[in-house]
Order: structure tokens, then sequence, then C-alpha cells
């Protein structure tokens, strides 16, 4: 009788033994890499940063930096949200660009990490708090949903300026609207 139901344990274990070694003689296809948004934008292939004479970037980096600071002064235009950013304005009007230089790193750093880059980090306020007046004290009045679609907007006005591609505004306006919630608090 053991020797009965010892056979199927046998032919159990030989079969298990012939699946594992047959399967790693297999070769196998590696699972190729999607691309991020960010290697849309040009990835991480070094090129010459224009506002930094001899210093090298990612050109994945300086698309989303020109982009930022392209929309940064269609908000400045915009009568419909620039109420929001007076501090700002101010400091710009009297000669002082520590701030736009601030926000401009701080929104490239948050998008470049948003779409997928690997060499930046985004140490900011959380998008609640960077948009509470009560916690960033240069940002005047809470935002309402119709101040986030001016943004949007002025988003895509900023990256047609900068000729983006349909597809790649398309990308980017998704990860924008999955902000609303955070942004607009009125």
């Amino acid at each position: 009788m053991k020797k009965i139901a010892l056979f199927p344990m046998a032919i159990i274990a030989v079969a298990a033994l012939l699946t594992v070694s047959c399967s790693s003689n297999k070769k196998t296809t590696p699972t190729p890499v999607k691309a991020t948004l960010y290697d849309s934008l040009g990835g991480t292939t070094k090129v010459s940063d224009p506002a930094h004479a001899g210093t090298m970037v990612e050109k994945g980096y300086l698309g989303i930096r020109s982009v930022i600071d392209s929309t940064i002064f269609v908000i400045a235009a915009d009568s419909r949200i620039n109420g929001h950013f007076t501090v700002l304005l101010s400091e710009v009007t009297a000669g002082n660009l520590s701030g736009f230089t601030e926000l401009s790193m701080n929104l490239s750093n948050f998008v470049a990490v948003g779409t997928g880059a690997k060499d930046y980090t985004y140490n900011g306020l959380s998008m609640t708090d960077a948009h509470d007046p009560a916690k960033n004290p240069r940002m005047n009045g809470k935002a309402t949903s119709a101040d986030f679609d001016a943004f949007v907007s002025d988003v895509v006005a900023g990256a047609n300026k900068n000729h983006l591609p349909a597809n790649l505004i398309n990308s980017l306006g998704k990860i924008i609207e999955s902000l609303r919630s955070q942004v607009v608090q009125m």
C-alpha cells in the first residue's frame, strides 16, 4: 500500500523537476520599459542650459521649465487669476526675481517628478498647503474651480508657446486635472 501511495508522489516530483529544468532552458524576452511622459518631453539627454551658461541640463527638464516659465508669464497677464500672485507680481515689478526663480524651480521639479523624471525631487509644500493662504503667505486667496480652469487654460497657452505636441499637452492635462481637489479649496 505504501508503494502505491509513493508512486503518484514520485511522478509529481519528477514532473516538477522536469518543468523547472525545462523552463530554465527557455529563452525569455525582457519586458520592454515603457517610456514615461518625461521621456517624451526629452528625457535624460543632456543639453546646454540657455539660462545658465556653461551648464548642462536634462532635455526633459529644460522642456518642462520652459513651459512652466511661459505659463507663469501667461498667468501674470491673466486677470482671471493673477490676483492670487500679488506677492510674486510685486517682487518682479520691483526687479526682485528670487520668488519667480523659486516658483519656477518648485513647479519644474514637481512636474518633472510627476512625469517620471528620476534625477529630480520635489521638496516643496503639498499641493493643498501650497494653495492655502493660511499655510502659504505667498498665495493671495483660495482657488475656486473657475480659477483652476483658468490655470489649465494658461498651462495650455504656455505649452503651445513652446510648441508642445497636443498629445503631450493632453497627458500633462490629465496630471494637472488629478490635482484639482487639492488645489480648489472653495
